[in-house]
């Protein structure tokens, strides 16, 4: 026993395998607890250890294997990760100690192995050692399948069980790589394991290494040969391959499928035969597939073996799918069907409607042509049917289908695009929020939520903290006996905890802390840096991150000295608006009281207030030092002064080490210049807010506080966009994400919404990603909704931002469209109007096309009066049948008719 496990020890396999092949079962499991304990030994090992005990990691894999007799526990030592190193393992030392095994076992063992995913690629040889001469099927799993495919691809799909070495070099021989082919003709399991091929998640990685799939020697021609030959049905291999593009799945992983479908060159019958399945991969696989989906439908319609009914039902699928493409093809077809047969007319036109509501208004132009060629005079009831179709059409295409098809109803009310009234979504509704007269329970049960929320709504943050300041005023004994139960899961909660650590709790959990003794009042006085780090510069997102810590400081240690009636800051609306009355009202209550209020909360009032003229004669009139400062705030104090804008020329990206340009792009930068107010009668920690700033496009923060930070300056959306602009210019020409969902909040706040945020949205309507421009779309329609949005001032805006190149015509486009489709057609037209000569004048811009797009159809369902923007007459005038021009025309078209 010493002798084996010295053996393991040092490393030495060949006499580990001299020593456990002439034991019993019962002699090998005695073995185990010694080789147990040292695997827990060496995982104790130091990596300077690790590192020199590969021979011994090596011997106590094999012993360890050989000395288990269960084949699960056999099978979890051998896939242990802490027994393999870097180095292929000697596959055929094992193989042989196991080869004496029952065959039950060994097969038990391989399929246990097959089994684990994370395993199974590095103990495929070992498993094919292991099941042969079992006669027992090959394993099923995806990892085994994948790794049988690489394998056999490589050519290594071979047993290692030999042992036998060279005599010159005293090295095993490597085997030697053998073709596709012959791979697949050799193994047992080829027949078995082909349809597992087309039933794994994901397929094998080696089934794409080609370049041509008809070349000898790659999958895709290996497995029409094997049909060939008999070897695998051919009727399998087609059905399992439709069957798996019908899974769907991305484009490159369903490009090998499609591929194996063109090599094996399916018959007439056999085309037909899937016709139903080609009808579904053409209205719902990945533009690829479809596109060969659709090939194969059009191939069995020249050949006559595609019936009308069944060209119908592919066109109604194919028609409302985006690629145009796809679109294009698929009404191509339809008019060969509609020459071929007129009588089919009857089934197909009403098909080729469905292209009406597609986005692209020359695809409607090309299905209405199409319906215009093959309708006869004398077919009533097929005209009805086609008028209700053509109710998708834009406005010009529907003047130009009711001369063809007769009346055609607006879908929004009447028979014509005349009176067109702008539909817009509502304004979001400001909700109260309400402390007063709340119970203890329910301030227990939302501080205890909180306690578990990571980044909670600023609305919820403040409720929870003016509840708590309330009732630790009235009876603090009863809410911490309240409390205590409620966060007993928090360790600063409980009462050997100690002092708990301010800079580790949130805002709700700061006040708790304090109603329940937790927090040492040295800890909270406001001249200990927050963060260990003093107010000096430092990015926006953590200065008002300070804001919010320091005023909840401030409340838990008056909770601890001096508790106050209730919070002066607590905003009247969910937006964080502070309505003056409340104010006033609170700083009464505070006079007749006696209370005197905490610096922070009142300078976080000041911030929030609505700033309201008339109503600094009642905060005035408190003949208070905050009455009075209300009362200059709501004047004169409390107004902003302007900001400045410039261009300025910014490098993108880091440096590289090689010494490479970095690329340089331009970009406008707002400033906001220096508040006095806040930077004289504020507390300290106010004082950045004051400061001149541009932004900080580059900082490291913790992201998910931007929502709760608006709350801190909800009445001053102009000073908050300065700070959010430069994350938006990131968003648009970088791959920055999430500040348009900040942008969308933001405009729900009050104050004047001016430049800084009208530049605001037009950025993030270039943003890079869908959901940025997403927001940036509901920010800019709650503007309009609440006859705030500035339209000349956001086309000039986005003007200028498509010169610099900010904002990229197709990007703009993709926002524009959505904004248009909500019903605000008039709204989209009046900002686009300004932005267009930006793409026009200067040389018509990539994607320009598109966006004169979305102007043509805005126009068309608004009918705006006016000039044609600068550059249109040209871009019109341009011949071809480019989108530019055809847009171009169409877009003069729409506002030349309007003006005559």
């Amino acid at each position: 026993m010493n002798t084996l496990l010295d053996a393991v020890r040092t490393g030495r396999c060949d006499l580990v395998t001299t020593l456990i092949t002439p034991l019993t079962a019962g002699e090998r499991r005695a073995l185990l607890p010694e080789l147990t304990t040292l695997r827990r030994e060496i995982r104790t090992w130091d990596w300077s250890r690790r590192w020199d005990a590969e021979p011994t990691l090596r011997a106590l894999h094999l012993a360890g294997a050989a000395c288990h007799t269960g084949p699960a526990a056999a099978a979890s030592w051998i896939a242990a990760r802490d027994l393999r190193d870097g180095r292929t393992r000697d596959t055929a030392r094992l193989a042989a100690l196991l080869a004496a095994r029952d065959p039950a076992w060994r097969a038990d063992v391989a399929h246990r192995l097959a089994a684990r995913t994370a395993t199974v690629e590095d103990d495929y040889p070992l498993i094919r050692a292991l099941l042969e001469g079992t006669e027992a099927p090959a394993p099923t799993t995806d990892g085994f399948v994948h790794a049988w495919a690489r394998a056999t691809t490589t050519g290594t799909d071979t047993t290692t069980t030999t042992t036998t070495t060279s005599s010159s070099t005293g090295r095993r021989p490597r085997p030697r790589p053998r073709p596709l082919r012959v791979a697949l003709r050799e193994d047992p399991y080829t027949a078995e394991l082909v349809p597992r091929l087309f039933e794994t998640a994901e397929p094998a990685p080696s089934l794409t290494w080609y370049d041509d799939p008809q070349t000898p020697g790659r999958w895709p021609a290996e497995l029409a040969h094997l049909a060939t030959e008999g070897t695998v049905e051919r009727r399998a291999l087609l059905t399992g391959t439709v069957n798996r593009l019908l899974r769907g799945g991305r484009t490159g992983h369903l490009a090998f499928y499609t591929d194996l479908l063109d090599v094996l060159d399916l018959t007439a019958d056999e085309r037909a035969e899937h016709t139903a399945d080609w009808i579904a991969l053409a209205a719902d696989a990945p533009s690829p597939t479809a596109g060969r989906a659709q090939q194969t439908l059009t191939a069995l319609f020249e050949a006559g073996r595609l019936p009308a009914e069944r060209l119908a039902e592919m066109s109604q699928s194919v028609l409302f799918r985006p690629e145009k493409k796809l679109v294009r093809a698929q009404l191509v077809l339809l008019g060969k069907a509609l020459r071929r047969d007129r009588e089919d007319r009857f089934t197909l036109l009403p098909a080729t409607a469905a292209a009406f509501g597609h986005p692209d208004t020359a695809l409607q132009e090309k299905a209405l042509k199409l319906v215009a060629t093959h309708l006869r005079p004398d077919d009533d009831a097929l005209r009805a049917d086609l008028a209700f179709d053509a109710e998708q059409l834009g406005p010009a295409l529907r003047r130009t289908a009711a001369a063809l098809l007769g009346a055609i109803a607006d879908p929004a009310g009447g028979t014509g695009t005349d009176g067109y009234e702008e539909t817009l979504p509502a304004a979001p509704a400001r909700r109260p929020l309400t402390t007063a007269g709340q119970p203890i329970a329910r301030t227990v049960e939302l501080v205890a939520a909180l306690a578990k929320t990571n980044a909670p709504a600023a609305e919820e943050t403040e409720t929870a903290l003016d509840l708590l300041v309330r009732h630790a005023h009235q009876d603090r004994t009863a809410l911490a006996a309240a409390l205590r139960p409620a966060l007993a899961d928090r360790h600063w909660a409980r009462e050997d905890a100690g002092h708990a650590d301010p800079a580790h709790l949130s805002a709700p959990e700061l006040l708790a802390a304090a109603v329940l003794g937790r927090l040492d009042p040295a800890d909270l006085s406001p001249r200990r840096p927050i963060n260990g780090r003093g107010f000096g510069q430092h990015c926006i997102h953590d200065a008002l991150q300070r804001v919010t810590t320091a005023r909840a400081r401030e409340a838990a240690l008056r909770v601890l000295t001096d508790p106050l009636p209730f919070l002066l800051a607590t905003p009247t609306w969910d937006c964080g608006t502070l309505e003056p009355h409340d104010l006033i009202t609170r700083l009464t209550a505070y006079a007749r009281q006696g209370a005197v209020p905490a610096p922070a909360d009142f300078a976080q009032a000041l911030l929030r207030v609505r700033r309201d003229p008339q109503a600094a004669a009642a905060a005035d009139a408190l003949a208070t030092p905050e009455g009075r400062r209300l009362a200059a705030w709501l004047t004169a104090d409390g107004e902003p002064a302007p900001h400045t804008r410039q261009v300025s020329d910014r490098d993108r990206g880091p440096r590289t080490w090689w010494g490479a340009e970095r690329l340089t792009v331009r970009r406008i930068v707002l400033e906001v210049p220096e508040h006095p107010v806040i930077q004289k009668e504020f507390p300290p920690v106010f004082h950045p807010l004051g400061r001149p700033r541009t932004g900080s496009p580059h900082c490291w923060h913790w992201r998910g506080q931007e929502l709760a930070h608006l709350a801190v300056l909800p009445q001053d959306r102009e000073t908050q966009a300065v700070w959010l602009l430069p994350d938006l210019t990131e968003c648009a020409i970088d791959e920055d994400r999430g500040a348009g969902e900040v942008l969308s909040r933001l405009a729900e706040l009050g104050g004047p919404a001016g430049p800084a945020l009208h530049l605001a949205v037009a950025t993030g309507l270039g943003a890079r990603h869908a959901e940025d421009r997403l927001a940036a779309v509901d920010a800019l329609l709650v503007l309009a909704a609440r006859r705030e949005l500035d339209t000349a001032l956001l086309g000039r805006d986005l003007a200028e931002l498509l010169s610099l190149g900010t904002v990229k015509p197709n990007r703009l486009a993709d926002a524009a469209r959505t904004a248009a489709a909500t019903g605000a057609y008039a709204t989209t037209w009046a900002f686009l109007a300004g932005a267009l000569p930006a793409v026009l004048t200067d040389g018509p811009a990539r994607g320009a096309g598109e966006l004169l797009a979305v102007a043509a159809d805005c126009a068309e369902h608004c009918r705006p009066g006016g000039p044609p923007p600068e550059g249109l007459a040209p871009a019109a005038a341009r011949k071809g049948t480019s989108q530019l021009a055809t847009q171009a025309r169409r877009l003069h078209t729409a506002l030349t008719t309007t003006a005559g």
